[in-house]
């Protein structure tokens, strides 16, 4: 429990803050996930969600997180011993690799800094020199969120159609999806990867996986054995809605409120509601930065995400100390760094449910405890935050 009075500040990239609407809409007993009132309500959020993606094609929605559409996109269109082609983004990229290698898929990477993110020119090299098509799919993460970089997948796609490649371009939407401008059908993306708990501002327990037309003939070239991840289980049928087993019914509840929520502040709103957090966001750790002090990890600044910021320590200085102290002694919870990056940054996760006030609050106890850990550090993070701010 919080040693400190008042509410917690959750800054965390994933899960996100859960609006009071979206809480008390769960609160609801139990209904009857075979009858015409919940098949009315799953069909409407499922035409919804359909327009976060920006997809007029197919939608499945299982019951699990991110990690689970990971595994559905891959059963779903892959032969024991495909090639898969990933281009390393991160830790996430980096799991996703493992997760096919674990599936008996052949793993081909495009390795990169991490501080730099996804290398297109060598993922085009790559793909220009697979002059047979061994290459079934490319695994792309949009917004990594471990290393606070945002992927061009547009240009992914057109590394794929210079080299003339037939691969299924495969998408990881999971902490862009609501959140940062994503575009299924104008960038031709076969199969794209989300959750429920980021930019939808929904709990952890979905995963939604948009499906082109030419994904699902993938499936008939052999596939993966499985059953849970069956895209024909979960396709809607004739107007009628399955889940197979039992659907979880209030979570739908909960995501027709947070639909509402979007669409009543628009959808491009929200986008660029997004985009202005980032910009104070970025403008106060630009004001941090000093030589030997703390820095962006990503360090190209239009590739840095808008839904989140990492924060590289300067040596000699432990990130996670520094994130319990933002936590205990002002109720302050950030992202810390993950496998490798453990210990040397914190992220500052600013998606989802946010205003100005909240960024600022977070802000501030960021500044503060900066100077109280002795971290080097310019002043005047909150000032340049807003006047950024103020500005737009």
């Amino acid at each position: 429990m919080s040693r400190t009075p008042g509410r917690n500040f959750f800054f965390h990239p994933g899960p996100t803050n859960i609006p009071d609407r979206v809480l008390a809409a769960m609160q609801r007993p139990t209904t009857d996930f075979m009858g015409a009132e919940f098949r009315a309500l799953q069909g409407r959020c499922h035409d919804r969600l359909k327009g976060i993606f920006r997809t007029s094609q197919n939608l499945v929605v299982h019951v699990a997180n991110g990690h689970g559409a990971w595994e559905s996109a891959m059963v779903n269109t892959c032969a024991p011993g495909d090639h898969v082609l990933v281009p390393e983004s991160g830790f996430f990229s980096v799991h996703w690799a493992k997760m096919c290698e674990a599936l008996g898929l052949v793993v081909e990477t495009v390795p990169c800094d991490w501080r730099q993110g996804m290398d297109i020119e060598k993922l085009a090299d790559h793909l220009a020199a697979d002059r047979e098509g061994r290459v079934k799919a490319v695994c792309a993460v949009h917004n990594e969120t471990s290393t606070g970089t945002m992927n061009d997948v547009a240009a992914v796609r057109a590394a794929l159609d210079t080299a003339g490649h037939d691969a299924l371009l495969m998408v990881d939407t999971i902490s862009s999806l609501g959140s940062i401008d994503f575009r299924m059908d104008d960038w031709r993306v076969d199969v794209a990867v989300g959750g429920s708990q980021k930019g939808l501002m929904l709990p952890v327990g979905l995963s939604f996986t948009g499906v082109s037309e030419k994904a699902l003939a993938a499936r008939g070239n052999g596939h993966l054995p499985h059953q849970y991840w069956s895209w024909r289980e979960y396709l809607p049928t004739e107007g009628r809605f399955i889940f197979p087993g039992t659907a979880p019914t209030q979570i739908f509840e909960a995501m027709d409120v947070a639909l509402d929520l979007i669409e009543n502040e628009g959808f491009d709103q929200v986008l660029a509601r997004h985009q202005r957090l980032a910009g104070a966001t970025r403008a106060a750790v630009t004001a941090w930065q000093t030589e030997g002090g703390l820095q962006f990890f990503a360090q190209r600044p239009p590739r840095r995400s808008d839904s989140v910021t990492a924060i590289l320590m300067p040596e000699g200085h432990d990130a996670e100390a520094f994130r319990q102290a933002c936590a205990e002694e002002c109720n302050v919870s950030l992202g810390g760094g993950l496998g490798a990056l453990h210990g040397r940054l914190f992220r500052i996760g600013h998606m989802g449910d946010l205003n100005e006030a909240m960024l600022l609050g977070a802000l501030g106890v960021i500044e503060m405890q900066l100077a109280r850990h002795d971290v080097p550090h310019n002043a005047g993070g909150i000032a340049a935050a807003v006047d950024y701010l103020t500005q737009h």
